[in-house]
């Protein structure tokens, strides 16, 4: 009986760890919801990379051009605020991507921003290739990574949205992101595009991960497993709970399955315990 009990307990525990929600041990994310960044998600980035001086690359695979303009973009952008040592990174092709030439800007870099169009082209390009090992590596020496729309997507290990024929597919032909953070699903767009209730696709069928949907002009930062909204929308939390406030219980919550809340500028979230730091 105590051998069962022993047994039981032990895979209790290790299906809890196992399913974990859990942010990046070094560094820090920025998640973007998409749409215009103004200068608060910009000078963050910025300041995450390690200032103006900082070394940063600038990834705009997944908006599907064959190429891209060195200054355009969130490039243009970025240099326009000040920032003196960006570079773009683009290649559709992973015998490129695995090789050491193509990676030398992400060594040594402090911030890479993933710009925004269909995910699963960034799957295509650089899954498993050293520009993925690359990109990890960035974190771990303390550096930031950022995203918006779906370079927002992509940092999560639920790819949502991963479809190569739609969008509109949340559970598509590619499931998997670059897990920046661990069992979770992001999705953005989300009041813009009335796509809040679509996250529910998903979590019907993977109820263990935690989802985020970001709005536009709106984004997250997570350090560890804790994360700070920024912008002007709201960030919408799937974790089977309610929370409220004004700190009162709703009076006819929907069933849990059904239900999500939301947080705006200022408000934390810690992503391991599933809830929202009020003190």
């Amino acid at each position: 009986m105590k051998k069962f009990l022993f047994f039981f307990l032990f895979t209790v525990s290790l299906f809890a760890q196992n399913h974990s929600t859990t942010g990046p041990k070094n560094g820090s994310l920025l998640i973007a919801g998409g749409s215009y960044m103004g200068e608060e998600i910009v000078s963050k980035f910025v300041e995450l990379a390690g200032g103006k001086n900082a070394n940063i690359v600038v990834i705009p695979t997944a908006g599907g051009r064959e190429e891209y303009d060195d200054n355009s973009g969130f490039t243009k952008q970025l240099r326009a605020f000040g920032a003196t040592n960006v570079v773009m990174l683009h290649t559709y092709d992973k015998n490129i991507a695995d090789s050491d030439s193509f990676i030398k800007p992400l060594l040594r870099a402090t911030g890479v921003w993933f710009s925004g169009g269909r995910q699963w082209r960034l799957v295509d390009a650089y899954a498993d290739t050293k520009t993925e090992a690359a990109l990890s590596e960035v974190l771990k020496n303390g550096g930031v990574i950022g995203g918006t729309s779906a370079g927002a997507t992509i940092q999560g290990s639920y790819l949502a949205r991963g479809d190569t024929k739609t969008n509109q597919i949340m559970m598509g032909d590619h499931e998997k992101g670059f897990g920046y953070i661990k069992n979770i699903a992001i999705d953005q767009h989300v009041l813009a595009r009335n796509r809040q209730f679509d996250m529910f696709a998903i979590l019907k069928n993977r109820p263990e991960l935690l989802g985020i949907g970001i709005d536009e002009s709106t984004a997250i930062v997570v350090k560890q497993n804790t994360f700070e909204v920024i912008g002007k929308s709201n960030v919408l939390i799937y974790d089977g709970t309610f929370w409220s406030r004004d700190q009162n219980d709703i009076q006819n919550p929907p069933e849990t399955e059904h239900i999500f809340y939301f947080l705006q500028h200022g408000d934390r979230y810690n992503l391991k315990k599933r809830k929202v730091i009020t003190d």
